[in-house]
């Protein structure tokens, strides 16, 4: 039975995943939504004088093992950067694998997974090894727990040496990106990026199609994550779940963000809450995925947007800094 401890979704759980997509010129391989055996996040692979940069790894191994196929396989391009757009286990999992294959790639993150592996990570390593001691657990939920066990442990392939602190120009695989560093919005800090060969954004769980992960989110820092897209210039938008996105689409998109976030902090009941985000976000799930989208537009405001504000605080404790005003 799903309880939100959403956070098992991004911290205990793997998924499988569909395999690489060409939308040249860069490479989407899609992730995956499934609550009973957790999310795996999208990836973008662009290619570079220096080989390939990778944004995200996901978490399966199936998913990771799709983007060492198109490294070695289709492209026989080394993995010459990879990137993480936030620390949730299901955006960066998969990096053990690439960096394993490919050890001079270079990890170009923000600090953010640091403060995880000592308080949310550590909460669910722990849940991890209780897991694993339990004699009835299933194969293959053994074998998820274990992968997440060691890439908790794998401090190397999860913090990066130099962590991404500013906004600007930054060289990545022999081409320059525009990083964006957002902080307190979906996690502690998020790192989004602009591609301008492409006009791609690259966004990770700071759009999320189906519905906004909010398990480590802040309602302000968040809004002004959105703003900071919006002011940008691309034409497509890759969220960290979904299909990618037009302007009109993102428009939409935030749009919806907006109600829901606006009824959260309203009176009307969690379930109206979660009604209203499944008729203005409808389009952006699919029928499939209706009954988790609906639970989980429910449960966060029941049960994240409505706690108690000492709880909030634990991840958006960079909220006041991140104010202008």
């Amino acid at each position: 039975m799903r309880n939100l401890t959403v956070s098992l979704c991004l911290s205990l759980c793997a998924c499988s995943t569909t395999g690489a997509a060409q939308n040249a010129p860069y490479v989407l391989q899609p992730g995956h939504m499934d609550l009973e055996i957790g999310p795996d996040g999208n990836t973008v692979i662009f290619d570079a004088p220096d080989g390939l940069v990778v944004v995200d790894s996901g978490r399966h191994a199936a998913h990771a093992q799709a983007i060492l196929d198109h490294a070695e396989t289709i492209t026989g391009k080394p993995v010459a950067t990879l990137v993480n757009s936030h620390w949730h286990l299901d955006h960066t999992t998969g990096n053990r694998d690439i960096l394993a294959r490919f050890p001079q790639a270079g990890l170009v993150a923000t600090g953010a997974m640091e403060a995880a592996l000592a308080g949310f990570l550590a909460r669910s390593r722990t849940a991890a090894v209780e897991r694993l001691a339990d004699p009835t657990l299933p194969a293959d939920a053994r074998a998820r727990t274990q992968r997440t066990l060691a890439a908790l442990d794998d401090r190397a392939a999860m913090v990066p040496a130099n962590p991404v602190l500013a906004d600007g120009p930054l060289e990545l695989g022999g081409r320059t990106f525009i990083v964006h560093v957002a902080p307190a919005a979906a996690t502690e800090a998020d790192l989004w990026l602009i591609a301008p060969d492409e006009g791609l954004a690259v966004v990770g769980d700071l759009v999320v199609a189906q519905v906004p992960f909010f398990d480590t989110g802040c309602e302000d820092g968040w809004r002004r994550a959105l703003d900071a897209i919006a002011a940008e210039q691309w034409t497509t938008l890759v969220p960290g779940h979904g299909e990618p996105m037009t302007r009109a689409d993102f428009t939409r998109w935030r749009s919806a963000f907006d109600s829901w976030l606006d009824c959260a902090a309203g009176k009307a009941e969690a379930s109206g809450c979660a009604e209203g985000w499944m008729a203005n976000a409808a389009g952006f799930y699919a029928e499939d995925e209706r009954e988790n989208v609906r639970y989980l537009a429910e449960a966060y405001v029941a049960e994240v947007l409505r706690a108690s504000a000492d709880q909030r605080m634990a991840y958006c404790v960079t909220a006041a800094a991140a104010d202008p005003a």
